[in-house]
């Protein structure tokens, strides 16, 4: 695989047509699109039968799992938050050394 390639994987209906499970995030262009058949998961593993029996859950209860979109928005908001955090953290520190060099 190249740095610049995009893996985005899919199903392929019983008519042969291709689901995408997302869009490539590149500009308007040609690509070329590589289909491999991925493994089911091993049956009988305990691991991968709770792994299934949650997901059967999750489609019975009519549960859409999020968006890389929503995904990456919500870890761009815990960074800055963090960031923010560590700015006032950084502010306490400064003032601290200010006042004890001020008050020897």
């Amino acid at each position: 695989m190249n740095p610049g390639d995009i893996v985005i994987e899919g199903v392929v209906q019983a008519d042969g047509t291709l689901t995408l499970g997302g869009s490539a995030k590149l500009p308007p262009g040609r690509v070329q699109v590589v289909v491999r058949p991925l493994p089911d998961p091993p049956v009988g593993d305990p691991f991968w039968d709770m792994m299934r029996s949650i997901w059967e859950g999750q489609r019975a209860r009519g549960f859409t799992p999020r968006s890389a979109e929503q995904v990456e928005a919500e870890r761009r908001e815990e960074r800055e938050h963090w960031e923010e955090r560590l700015r006032a953290v950084t502010r306490l520190q400064e003032e601290s050394r200010r006042l004890r060099e001020q008050n020897p």
